[in-house]
């Protein structure tokens, strides 16, 4: 099974970031997990994304706030797809990382999640690998029926009067 690389531009990142992790290991995929900023280490962060596939990755989720240049800055340097997660870590409610994320040039894709959205990340990261991963696959079967049984149980809750 192929594995995530998640790219953090900060160790600040790391709060949010564990949904991201603990989403994975859910799913047994494995994970490496790195510190690299697009403005202050840009030659790691380009070393990191351009040889990504060739050390056994599926896809890249990079994390950043403010500027957060860092998902586009790995994007430009890979095939591989890249889910960005803009961090709320200014005074601009992480808006600003998010337009900075989402807004990428022709040619240079991410796929963008909520501000501080790591869980879906790193879920959407799964359904990537899950389409070459029948295993995987029915992993993430089982997890939305669970999801299902959940809102069930509340509705009924609800209707009996026990929320």
């Amino acid at each position: 099974m192929k594995k995530i690389l998640i790219v953090l531009g900060s160790d600040s990142d790391l709060n949010v970031m564990r949904a991201a992790t603990e989403v994975l290991a859910r799913f047994g995929v494995l994970y490496e997990l790195r510190i690299a900023s697009a403005h202050r280490t840009p030659a790691l962060a380009h070393e990191l994304s351009s040889t990504a596939r060739e050390k056994g990755f599926g896809a890249i989720i990079a994390a950043a706030g403010k500027a957060a240049h860092l998902a586009g800055v790995l994007a430009s340097c890979t095939t591989l797809p890249v889910i960005g997660v803009p961090i709320n870590a200014s005074t601009l409610d992480g808006l600003d990382a998010l337009l900075s994320t989402v807004q990428m040039p022709k040619g240079i894709p991410v796929a963008t999640v909520a501000i501080d959205g790591a869980d879906n990340a790193a879920l959407l990261a799964v359904e990537m690998l899950a389409i070459h991963d029948d295993e995987l696959a029915e992993k993430l079967s089982e997890y939305k029926k669970e999801m299902e049984n959940a809102v069930i149980a509340k509705d009924l809750a609800a209707r009996e009067g026990k929320l």
